[in-house]
Parts: C-alpha cells; structure tokens; sequence
C-alpha cells in the first residue's frame, strides 16, 4: 500500500519556491535578452528576480516545502544570474578580465563550498559552525549580514551596468566620476562597496576551507583503510 504522506515527484517540482525559482529564471531569460535595448527595465528584472531569491527561501520555511532540488535550483540560478552579469560587464568595460575573473571566483567558491559540504554529510553548504574564520562565520550565520553583502554586491553590478554611456568604458573613471557627484552617492557607493568587499573576501574563504575539507576528506579515508 502507497504511504500517502509521501510526496510524489511532481508535487516536489510544484512546491511553491520551486515554483518562484522557475519564474525568477524566465524573468532572467527575458531580462538579459533586453538589456541593451531597456537597461533600466532589464535593472528592474533583475533587481525583482535577485529579491525572489529571500522569498522561496521565507516561503521553503512557512510552508514546510525544504526539498534539496529547491536548494539546488535556487543556487543554479544566483550563480548563472550573477555569471551573465558579469559577461556583460567584461563587454561594456575595460578591463574586462576583472569581471571575469570575479565570476570564476562566485562558480568555483559555491560549487567547491557545495561539494565539500555533502562529502562530509553535511545538508546544506551554509552550514560553517565548525569553521575557525570567524568572518566565514558571520557571514552564513547571520541573515542579515549575509543579505546585506549579497545585495551590495548585485546592487553594485546593476549601478555600474546604468552608469556605461558606451563600450569599452573605464571603470574606475566611471566609479570616481559617480562618487563626485555628491556626498550621498559616495556615502552610498562605500556602503555598496564594503558589502562587495565581504563577499569577494568570503569566496576567498570559501575556496580556502572547502578545498581542505576535501583533502581532510580523502587523508581520514586512507587512514582508516
């Protein structure tokens, strides 16, 4: 006899933060295929795709619809978000390596982060109370701090992305100019750019530990052999 209280696997797809997820990936889709024509309305999409993010999360929760699928295909989509982001930006401005190589650091941090944590049996990569950094720490132990720097971060892609005229724009005239425009954008732009700063500096970490869990992983595997 079938345990009814059993989901099924359609159930699981149709769980309402998976169901956010799949909206915020067309929102995307349509977003990126318009940003050069409608950069302020491709900002918007983004902007509003990028905050469904804290919405499946509260909506995971409320309605007791955790599922490692949804976990999986909310990460996927901040990564690939955040990736296409990043390609544009290496268009617009010059250097272009730099976004590159800040959207090699997101891939390899989160998917290194990920891995090690399931190979150790761990149920969510978030879960660092064992870590001796203190700031890798707060960042996954605190909501809020990790939301602010995650916000900063997106918001800081997304203003950089409005101030490009034209191609091949340089960056650091195109932050200087913005700061000079008055003490409320300069104050603004430090809060945004200290936020940045944590995160890069948490996928630092990120890479750092997860790469010694694996290495941990495999000399405690041999020892017991």
């Amino acid at each position: 006899m079938a345990d009814k209280s059993r989901p099924s696997t359609i159930s699981v797809y149709l769980y309402v933060p998976n169901i956010i997820g799949y909206i915020r990936i067309i929102m995307n889709c349509y977003a990126f295929a318009i940003c050069f024509e409608d950069k302020y309305l491709f900002s918007v999409l983004y902007f509003i795709s990028f905050a469904c993010d804290a919405l499946d999360g509260w909506f995971a929760r409320k309605l007791n619809q955790v599922s490692t699928f949804g976990a999986v295909l909310d990460m996927v989509t901040d990564r690939i978000s955040t990736a296409c982001l990043l390609v544009i930006l290496s268009q617009v401005y010059r250097p272009g390596f730099i976004f590159l190589s800040l959207l090699a650091l997101d891939i390899a941090s989160h998917w290194l982060q990920m891995y090690s944590s399931f190979l150790v049996g761990k149920t969510s990569h978030k879960d660092v109370k064992d870590s001796s950094n203190w700031l890798f720490r707060a960042y996954y132990g605190n909501r809020k701090f990790m939301g602010y720097c995650c916000v900063s971060c997106e918001v800081l892609y997304i203003i950089i992305f409005l101030l490009a005229k034209k191609q091949t724009e340089n960056l650091t005239e195109v932050l200087v100019n913005a700061a000079m425009q008055s003490w409320i954008y300069s104050t603004l732009l430090a809060l945004i750019l200290f936020g940045w700063t944590i995160k890069q500096s948490v996928n630092l970490i990120q890479i750092k530990t997860a790469a010694d869990a694996c290495i941990l992983y495999d000399i405690n595997k041999k020892h017991k052999d």
